[in-house]
């Protein structure tokens, strides 16, 4: 997603880790998939402590850091699932 959307820096938000400073808080919903064949599956736990909007995790049944295009029927529907409170 951070492809087509042209937003992998500020997803990432290097600069401010670099620096040494907290990056900037969130402050749009957020929702948090996790894929079992991820090398690092993040805990809800700490999708909670980085993402205080955190409206959406679940713990999907297929896929890995390509997700999109390994499954992407799974994919989806998990940013289908993740957005519908938006709607």
């Amino acid at each position: 997603m951070y492809w087509l959307t042209g937003t992998g820096a500020s997803a990432a938000r290097a600069q401010a880790l670099a620096a040494g400073q907290p990056p900037p808080p969130v402050k749009i919903p957020v929702g948090f998939s996790t894929f079992p064949d991820e090398i690092f599956a993040a805990p809800r736990s700490w999708a909670e402590r980085s993402y205080p909007t955190l409206t959406y995790f679940h713990d999907a049944n297929k896929g890995g850091h390509f997700a999109a295009w390994e499954e992407p029927g799974v994919f989806a529907t998990e940013i289908r699932a993740a957005f519908k409170s938006l709607r």
